[in-house]
């Protein structure tokens, strides 16, 4: 026994404009009960999409049915009464009230030439009710902010109880605020009223923390579908997007979400006629000076974990040094330090910079203790290093008990250098590529 249809089939769909080709054989099935986010970057196809699934746009190859039935098949009408459209924006030439505005939306099922009754008016309140502006409806559209003319876009949407929605861009132009608030909103249709959405987004956080499913476009074709801990991965970050990341997952709500932290360099992080490989634990500004000094010298360098918006991450982000993001004020995470310990194993060796060492970033040296008979620890301190340690004495100890196993002290990053081209495997000065 087979299953009601889904709410939207897209098959082989191919859509050209000219000698463009928007969308290359794309297959999509939303069931309803689901929140589906749509996802690429600018030009892969999202609106398209959801045009063709409105039926807007001719199809080039493919089909499009809506409750399976093709949309080439339904009138205006017809269509109308399956699927409602919640634009990127909607800019209204008059004044209108906003009762009146949500009203366009019972069109569908209101018999020709006959105005609203009763039951329409209840139904365009009751959906200003949901959307939080029922103590608005007397006001003019052009009286509304932008969170509240977005939320009354999709007010007209639920006032046309079509069984699926289809959003572009609901939350472009809105502050972070709105944005959780009006997906907070659809995520309460879909699971109270049963119908099915697919929100286009930007944002691939919101798209993982809202969405059932995932689906990524680039170039017009689908790379990924399914749910988001498959899909809201550094591969398809880096892939599709071209932005290296740090995946990690949110502890109250167990939600997977990417930190972005630099664009990706195409070719290996560590260039061909490079001196070897280097890793700077840094923090606070402290490392900002040894990693220009260690790249201008001809080092392939990596960072260990630092705050986002920190001015080492600045730095690191400017001469396109790998580090792993983590977020401001926070202690050191598990998979940052799972990050941290994948960069300490291909160093040939640790530079420590003089950093102010807090319970939140001691993790940044517990995790040098592993790496001390394969890889030789320098520390740079131009002062003494007591005055840097917060953490009531637990830094200084294991600085302490590193320098026992065999780790070094330089003054300064004239020193450091001096110190590192005596590292065995080093390649001398004079070979070191130019260019940067």
């Amino acid at each position: 026994m087979t299953g009601p249809p889904p709410a939207l089939s897209v098959e082989g769909l191919t859509v050209r404009y000219g000698d463009r080709t928007a969308l290359h054989r794309v297959d999509l099935e939303v069931r309803p009960g689901e929140l589906v986010a749509l996802t690429g970057p600018n030009g892969s196809g999202k609106t398209t999409l959801i045009r063709a699934a409105l039926g807007l746009t001719p199809l080039s190859e493919g089909t499009v049915r809506l409750f399976g039935t093709s949309t080439t098949a339904l009138s205006v009408r017809a269509r109308a009464l399956r699927v409602a459209w919640v634009p990127q924006d909607e800019a209204p030439q008059d004044n209108v009230r906003v009762l009146d505005y949500v009203l366009y939306g019972r069109f569908a099922h209101l018999p020709p030439f006959t105005g609203e009754g009763p039951s329409d008016r209840a139904k365009a309140t009751q959906a200003l009710e949901e959307m939080g502006l029922r103590d608005r409806a007397d006001s003019g559209v052009l009286e509304l902010s932008g969170g509240e003319r977005q939320r009354l876009l999709l007010a007209r949407g639920l006032a046309q109880e079509a069984p699926l929605l289809l959003l572009d861009e609901p939350t472009a132009h809105l502050d972070i605020g709105h944005q959780l608030d009006l997906l907070d909103r659809v995520r309460r249709l879909v699971r109270d009223r049963g119908v099915c959405a697919v929100a286009a987004l930007h944002d691939l956080n919101l798209a993982g923390r809202y969405a059932d499913r995932v689906v990524v476009l680039s170039h017009g074709r689908l790379v990924a579908d399914g749910p988001p801990d498959a899909t809201l991965t550094e591969t398809i970050l880096r892939t599709v997007w071209g932005v290296e990341s740090q995946r990690r997952r949110d502890p109250r709500t167990g939600a997977t979400y990417l930190v972005p932290y630099r664009p990706s360099d195409p070719s290996s992080p560590f260039p061909p006629g490079s001196r070897g490989r280097l890793h700077v634990i840094g923090g606070g500004g402290a490392a900002a000076g040894i990693l220009h000094g260690l790249v201008d010298a001809g080092w392939s360098v990596t960072a260990g974990v630092l705050p986002l918006l920190d001015s080492d991450a600045e730095a690191a982000d400017e001469l396109g040094v790998p580090y792993v993001p983590e977020i401001p004020f926070a202690p050191i995470g598990e998979d940052a330090r799972a990050r941290l310990r994948d960069l300490l194993a291909q160093a040939q060796a640790i530079v420590v910079a003089p950093i102010a060492v807090g319970p939140s970033n001691l993790a940044n040296l517990q995790e040098l203790r592993g790496s001390t008979p394969r890889a030789p620890i320098l520390f740079v301190e131009p002062g003494p290093s007591a005055d840097r340690d917060f953490t009531g004495g637990a830094a200084t100890a294991l600085r302490a008990q590193l320098l026992a196993e065999g780790a070094e002290t330089v003054a300064d990053v004239p020193a450091l250098l001096r110190r590192l081209s005596a590292l065995p495997g080093a390649a001398p000065a004079a070979t070191i590529a130019t260019g940067r």
